[in-house]
């Protein structure tokens, strides 16, 4: 007997999602997303109560921002581990070390999730000055709103926190209850989450930065979406700053604005 969906889905409808998403949030949706999409936004039908995907479509052209909320946060992917990539740690902690301690420093991670990065970047300015006294501001953002509430509130299952040391582990976590650990409000009070689309204009950042840290993201958009994001990255960067990538992505048809220093670490071309 023939497999029959509970909301028919067409090839329309697909492809009005494809371009809904890319002009929201840049992503470029591949052909083979195609069931992955339909089954993410089924849920938001269901939980809606809208019977088709056109008319949920229209629905969410209504101006309704809750709903684009949720329809963004259906289709991102947030996979993050504490210290991923580790190499890039040790590189952020010798920028630090260089950096003038007399100058506020700022960092930016640029697609946070759950947290475990903008936390990891965290312990790693403790570790290499010394202690929490240092002028050292880290903006975390998504664009998923959901797991930006769940950064927030830095509470992790045994298993996420697993992988680091227990020196670490006792140094900035506590233990909560359900065996799970609470980040340090020490550590938290480091870092000032929001919720930021990268393909807005703009970004809310003042100052500049002496890293930003844009890994596993960039895989989502397209050359263009990519270039026109590193564009504005460039000039909110101190002219030593470091610009971290995931260890797929390479920006080499960014070239006029950052050029490689090392493995997936790039540096301002001027």
């Amino acid at each position: 007997m023939p497999h029959t969906r509970e909301f028919q889905f067409t090839d329309q409808d697909f492809q009005h999602i494809r371009k809904l998403i890319h002009d929201y949030a840049g992503i470029a949706l591949a052909d083979s997303k195609r069931e992955l999409v339909y089954s993410r936004l089924a849920r938001r039908l269901r939980a809606t109560g809208i019977k088709t995907f056109a008319e949920y479509l229209a629905f969410l052209q209504r101006n309704n921002d809750a709903e684009w909320e949720a329809f963004t946060n259906s289709l991102t992917t947030n996979l993050t581990s504490f210290f991923r990539e580790a190499h890039h740690f040790s590189l952020l902690a010798e920028h630090l070390r260089k950096s003038d301690k007399a100058s506020p420093m700022q960092l930016w991670c640029s697609a946070c999730s759950t947290g475990e990065e903008a936390y990891s970047m965290a312990i790693t300015v403790v570790e290499a000055l010394g202690g929490y006294d240092h002028s050292v501001n880290i903006i975390a953002s998504d664009l998923d709103s959901a797991v930006l509430t769940s950064a927030r509130e830095g509470r992790y299952k045994a298993d996420a926190v697993s992988k680091l040391s227990p020196e670490r582990i006792e140094r900035f976590f506590k233990p909560a209850d359900a065996g799970c650990f609470l980040v340090r409000p020490e550590l938290q009070r480091m870092i000032e989450f929001k919720r930021i689309n990268l393909q807005d204009a703009s970004y809310p950042i003042r100052g500049q930065l002496d890293a930003i840290f844009c890994r596993n993201v960039m895989i989502y958009f397209d050359k263009d979406t990519q270039l026109s994001i590193l564009k504005k990255f460039a000039p909110l960067m101190r002219s030593d700053g470091l610009l971290f990538a995931g260890h797929s992505e390479n920006f080499n048809h960014a070239a006029a604005y950052f050029k490689l220093r090392g493995q997936t670490v790039y540096t301002k071309t001027t």
